[in-house]
């Protein structure tokens, strides 16, 4: 049950590309507290089932109630990583320099 709950998670996890050591950061909409980053996307997902599962032991030794996963509507596209963001890294940029160059 654990491991379909932490499953869920992911399928509802959302990536982005920062500025970092650890530059793929991961967070679960609706599980307040719950984000990873890695040096790689699959990094990424490994520490963010890690963080899962440490919220669900917290939360049960507190008795604090743990929300139903949700279930992906496999009609909904969404991309994990923003475009932006890609297109930033090939080109070799910033965000703050392409502001600063919108200016």
């Amino acid at each position: 049950m654990i491991t379909e709950y932490i499953e869920a998670g992911l399928t509802q996890a959302r990536y982005e590309i920062i500025e970092d050591e650890e530059p793929y950061y991961g967070e679960v909409p609706g599980l307040a507290g719950v984000w990873a980053t890695g040096k790689t996307l699959e990094e990424c997902r490994k520490n963010l089932a890690e963080v899962i599962d440490g919220w669900i032991v917290i939360r049960l030794k507190k008795g604090l109630s743990i929300p139903p996963p949700t279930i992906p509507n496999p009609h909904k596209r969404e991309i994990g990583v923003d475009p932006l963001s890609r297109i930033l890294k090939r080109a070799e940029i910033t965000r703050k320099q392409w502001l600063k160059n919108d200016e």
